[in-house]
């Protein structure tokens, strides 16, 4: 299983898939498209539409 990571075009603050945010509720293994929209950067507080895929 592939897991992919997105980065807050804001602050640079990555939510890799593989670690989720446990801290936030969201369990390790969540895929970006199954975090909530309410999701905000926890470096910056930018929504979840102010992420981009990144290719590590």
């Amino acid at each position: 299983m592939t897991y992919k990571s997105y980065m807050c075009v804001i602050c640079g603050w990555i939510y890799d898939e593989e670690e989720g945010l446990p801290d936030e509720g969201i369990p390790p293994g969540t895929r970006w498209e199954d975090v909530p929209d309410s999701f905000t950067c926890p470096e910056c507080g930018a929504g979840k539409d102010d992420f981009e895929l990144i290719e590590i």
